[in-house]
C-alpha cells in the first residue's frame, strides 16, 4: 500500500556496496563503542583499571595511551570490541592466574561489582534503544486503535475460527491486550501455531483456538520474511501525542516488546519450528544497513535501535566469552560461595570461544548462500 501511494517502484534497487560498507560501519561501530563504554565507566566507578580499550579485533591499525595508562585502539576486524582490565588474562576478561589479586585489578573488585561491569555493556545497549524510541515517541506520538475487530481481510485465520466483527480481542494465550497495536507483536512470531485468543462479544467472553496464517512476506528489497497473520483489521486509527514520562515508559514497553520476539524467535530455531536460515551474520547486517540507509535516516536510526537490542540480547546469552557467561559464571560463584577453579573456568572460556567460532562462520556460511549470486 505504500509503494502505490507513494508512486514508488514494488522492488527498489539494493544500494551500492560503498552505501552497504558505509552504513554497515555506521551502524556497528557506535554501538560497539556504546557497549564497551558500559563496561569501562562502571569498572572506573568502581576503582577497576582499563589496559586497553579497542573497537575491533586484531591487529591494531591506530592507538593511543592515555594519562592512566589506557590504550585506545582501532583494530583491523570490525566485528566487536573489548575492554582489557587489570588483571584480565586476555580481552576475554579471563581470570589470570594470580593467587593474590592486587588492588585496581578486575579479580580484586567484589562480586557483585564485578557482576555489574559484566552487565554494564547489554544495559547500555538498552538504554541507547529506548533513548531512541524515547525521541521519536515524543516528537511523532503513538497510534491508537479500539482492538476490535472492524474487518477480515481475505483467507482470514481469525474469521475461519470463528471470531467475528465487533469482538473486542481481550488477550492472547493469557497476555492482556488493551489496543490494538498489541496485536501484530503477539501474533507475527507464531505463524502456523494455534493460539487462544479471548474476546468480549456483547457482553459475553469467549475464548477461541485460532490457527495463526503462515505467511511468507517480502519487503521492497525482496528480502523473506515468515511471519503469523490473522486478517483482521481495526477500525478508528488515531494518531495522539505523548509527554516526556509517557514517551520513556513507552520506549521501555517498545524495547521489551523486541527482546521478547528475540526470545521467541531463538526458542523457535532451536525446537525446528524456524529454519536455521533465518539466523543472520555481519554479511546480512551490512546488506539490511545499506537498505535503511537508503531509505532515510528515520528508518536507519530506528534499524540501529533494533541492532543495538539484538546485540545487548546476544551478549547475555550464558555462553563463555559473553557478557552471560560472565554472569552465569559470577552466579556460581555466588551459590559455591568461591570461585571456579582456574581449569575449570579455562576449559569453560575455551568452549565458549569454540561455541561463538563456530556460530560465526554458521551465520556467514548463511549470509554467503543468501546473496543473490548464489539463486535462493
Amino acid at each position: 500500500m505504500l509503494a502505490k501511494r507513494w508512486n514508488l517502484p514494488d522492488m527498489l534497487e539494493s544500494p551500492s556496496l560503498l552505501m552497504t560498507v558505509f552504513a554497515f560501519l555506521l551502524v556497528l561501530g557506535p554501538l560497539i563503542v556504546i557497549h564497551e563504554l558500559g563496561h569501562y565507566l562502571v569498572g572506573r566507578w568502581f576503582g577497576v583499571r582499563a589496559e586497553a580499550f579497542s573497537v575491533g579485533f586484531g591487529k591494531e591499525l591506530w592507538g593511543r595511551t592515555d594519562s592512566r595508562g589506557t590504550r585506545w585502539k582501532l583494530s583491523a576486524i570490525p566485528l566487536g570490541g573489548y575492554v582489557m582490565f587489570a588483571g584480565d588474562a586476555n580481552a576475554a576478561s579471563m581470570p589470570s592466574a594470580v593467587v593474590k589479586p592486587e588492588p585496581g585489578t578486575h579479580q580484586a573488585a567484589t562480586l557483585w561489582q564485578r557482576a555489574l561491569i559484566a552487565a554494564a555493556g547489554p544495559f547500555t545497549n538498552l538504554l541507547f534503544a529506548v533513548l531512541i524510541f524515547t525521541a521519536f515517541n515524543f516528537a511523532f506520538g503513538k497510534v491508537v486503535a479500539v482492538p476490535e475487530i472492524a474487518l477480515f481481510g481475505k483467507n482470514s485465520a481469525a474469521q475461519a475460527a470463528g471470531l467475528q466483527l465487533g469482538d473486542r480481542i481481550t488477550a492472547i494465550d493469557g497476555a492482556a491486550i488493551g489496543d490494538f497495536t498489541e496485536i501484530p507483536e503477539r501474533i507475527a512470531p507464531f505463524p502456523g501455531e494455534t493460539l487462544r485468543i479471548a474476546v468480549l462479544r456483547q457482553g459475553r467472553e469467549l475464548t477461541i483456538p485460532v490457527k495463526v496464517a503462515d505467511e511468507l512476506m517480502k519487503d521492497r528489497f525482496g528480502n523473506e520474511s515468515r511471519i503469523g497473520r490473522l486478517g483482521i483489521g481495526a477500525g478508528k486509527i488515531q494518531k495522539v501525542p505523548v509527554g516526556p514520562i509517557e514517551s520513556v515508559t513507552l520506549a521501555c514497553s517498545q524495547t521489551w516488546g523486541v527482546m521478547r520476539m528475540m526470545v521467541t524467535g531463538l526458542r523457535q530455531i532451536i525446537t525446528g519450528q524456524r529454519s536455521v536460515k533465518e539466523l543472520g551474520g555481519p554479511i546480512k547486517i551490512a546488506k539490511y544497513s545499506g537498505e535503511q540507509l537508503s531509505l532515510g535516516w528515520l528508518s536507519f536510526v530506528s534499524f540501529a535501535a533494533l541492532i543495538s537490542i539484538n546485540l545487548a540480547f546476544i551478549n547475555l546469552l550464558p555462553i563463555p566469552a559473553l557478557d552471560g557467561g560472565h554472569l552465569a559464571l559470577y552466579a556460581a560463584e555466588a551459590v559455591r560461595r568461591k570461585p571456579l577453579d582456574a581449569r575449570s573456568q579455562e576449559w569453560a572460556f575455551r568452549t565458549g570461544f569454540a561455541l561463538m567460532l563456530a556460530l560465526t562462520l554458521f551465520v556467514t556460511f548463511n549470509d554467503v548462500l543468501s546473496l543473490p549470486i548464489f539463486g535462493r
